[in-house]
């Protein structure tokens, strides 16, 4: 194992700061990165140095700007680049171009972003994992033809872009009539989220609940759990409310969830840190929907409840740690307490939860015992139109 001298992170905001923090504390220098738009961000003042990158008037793309990141990287002198979640988070043309250039990527594989952010690909990984899914047909790049072949499943359903996350390209059908329309308005927004059409269609599952498992993978290959977290309260199909442990899972229930986790990333070989998804019904039945292959919003509650800082672990098993240099064992990873994480976000309800923006005029934040704020706010801040509408994470453990 070595240790990095200095890592990138590729992303703003609260999760940029959270990885300054966590560098920070590993004695590892940090450079930031800002888009001209973003030169007062709180994330800016965070890292101990940042430049300014891409050009004025396009925010989001200087984020996804690639060969920028790089360029800057290489000129800052730094070791490593650290994702976060969104933007290049699960891009593997970034973990590509680090490789190329001599430069760890905190995160999986190419092999492993690539199937994982396919749902597609990664449903016939877990299928060949043994694990329990959902039928459904595609993918397809016309909708002719998936609603043809779909017309005979039973409803409802949903149509879901291949590439998809964050509620985009996904729509729920509830009738066969609704279905071509449906599958064009899918593959339309999944065009301009993701830059790809493709999307399939599964089985609805009615009122379910949404369960996930925070897996570690270390650079050896071993994979553990620490155990899940539950994801239900949800707005568009986005994730609100997330508590870890599950509320009232059956102890047996909760054990096979989460080595159904462990078995499908040992299967697709995967590394670093990463979440496996699952929908539960009503009558107690657990099937895989996705694995994401990053750190999560959400990962807060289950820090807080087992004390592990999973930003670090990734840091470190992307310089070569395995679970021996972590101190981490899967009899020794336990759960203490509850925690509940609340996304604060800055949407106005009157206008159908449209994100609001403009000049913070005063800001109090909560503390005390079992409070922890991941933010990127403060008195006086100006709330851009550019980028996701979330401002802190608050976070309670009991």
């Amino acid at each position: 194992m070595h240790k990095f001298e200095k890592i990138l992170v590729a992303n703003r905001g609260e999760i940029a700061i959270r990885a300054f923090r966590a560098a920070s504390e590993l004695k590892i220098a940090t450079v930031g990165i800002y888009a001209y738009e973003d030169r007062y961000s709180l994330h800016r003042q965070k890292s101990d140095e940042s430049y300014q990158i891409g050009e004025p008037g396009h925010p989001l793309r200087s984020y996804l700007n690639i060969d920028a990141i790089i360029q800057i990287a290489l000129q800052a002198g730094a070791d490593a680049i650290y994702p976060g979640y969104g933007f290049l988070a699960e891009n593997p043309a970034l973990a590509e171009a680090a490789a190329q250039n001599g430069i760890t990527f905190i995160g999986p594989g190419v092999g492993a972003l690539e199937l994982a952010g396919n749902k597609v690909n990664a449903i016939a990984a877990a299928r060949r994992a043994g694990l329990p899914t959902l039928a459904g047909f595609g993918p397809f790049a016309d909708a002719s033809l998936l609603a043809d072949a779909a017309a005979e499943m039973t409803f409802p359903i949903f149509v879901k872009a291949a590439a998809g996350g964050g509620g985009r390209g996904l729509r729920r059908v509830d009738r066969p009539e609704e279905l071509k329309a449906a599958i064009s308005s899918a593959m339309a927004e999944a065009q301009l989220a993701f830059g790809d059409a493709t999307v399939f269609v599964e089985e609805a599952v009615v009122t379910p609940r949404h369960i996930e498992v925070q897996i570690l993978a270390d650079s050896e290959g071993e994979v553990l759990h620490l155990f899940e977290r539950d994801c239900s309260i949800q707005r568009r199909h986005q994730k609100v409310v997330e508590v870890a442990p599950a509320p009232g899972l059956d102890p047996e229930l909760r054990r096979t969830i989460c080595d159904d986790a462990v078995r499908f990333a040992t299967s697709i070989g995967y590394r670093n840190a990463g979440t496996v998804e699952f929908l539960l019904d009503r009558q107690g039945r657990h099937v895989f929907i996705e694995m994401n292959p990053r750190v999560q919003v959400e990962h807060t509650v289950t820090e807080e409840v087992t004390g592990i800082d999973i930003v670090q672990s990734q840091m470190r098993i992307a310089a070569g740690a395995t679970f021996r240099d972590l101190g981490i064992s899967q009899s020794g990873v336990t759960v203490r307490g509850s925690a509940l994480q609340c996304r604060i976000t800055t949407e106005d309800p009157s206008e159908s939860f449209r994100p609001d923006t403009g000049r913070i005029s005063a800001y109090r934040a909560p503390g005390g015992a079992g409070i922890r704020l991941d933010e990127s706010t403060y008195a006086g801040a100006e709330v851009l139109p550019y980028f996701d509408s979330m401002l802190v994470k608050l976070t309670a453990r009991g």
